[in-house]
């Protein structure tokens, strides 16, 4: 698969935490229900599988899940996930990238994050953009949760 700008993601966010922290908020499933999703399963190791719910609400009613699988897992330096979203099951527009974390101690207590979204293009400027906030509200949620 060729990436090109329209596929791929790059936010990077300075952690005021420890590494062993930020690196257990996404892993963890106790500690990812904190700040990600509502529900979180996670095999801590490559290969395993995840699943991650967020209950609807009144402005969305319907539950959203991902899925997919631990493609690397390096304790407190990188982890890369298959990521998928799936829609109605009739219509098949699952949603499918890869989702690629970077940690990096800047010192004793502050940790780069950078998340990496790679794969299809987005159907249109809107979904990119819908892509791009959702990631920087995540990380300002996990900033919130730890800091």
């Amino acid at each position: 698969m060729d990436i090109d700008g329209e596929s791929q993601i790059t936010l990077t966010r300075t952690i005021d935490a420890h590494i062993d922290d930020v690196f257990a908020a996404w892993t963890d499933p106790a500690l990812i229900e904190q700040w990600q999703a509502d529900e979180a399963e996670l095999d801590r190791f490559e290969g395993g599988e995840y699943k991650f719910t967020t209950f609807g609400d009144d402005e969305d009613p319907e539950d959203h899940t991902v899925s997919g699988e631990i493609l690397k897992f390096v304790d407190n330096e990188k982890l890369v996930m298959s990521w998928v979203h799936k829609a109605d099951e009739d219509d098949g527009d699952d949603l499918i990238f890869v989702l690629e974390i970077d940690f990096k101690a800047l010192n004793e207590d502050q940790t780069s994050v950078t998340v990496t979204e790679r794969g299809l293009a987005h159907s249109d400027p809107e979904s990119r953009i819908f892509s791009i906030e959702a990631w920087s509200a995540a990380l300002e949620n996990l900033a919130e949760v730890l800091e």
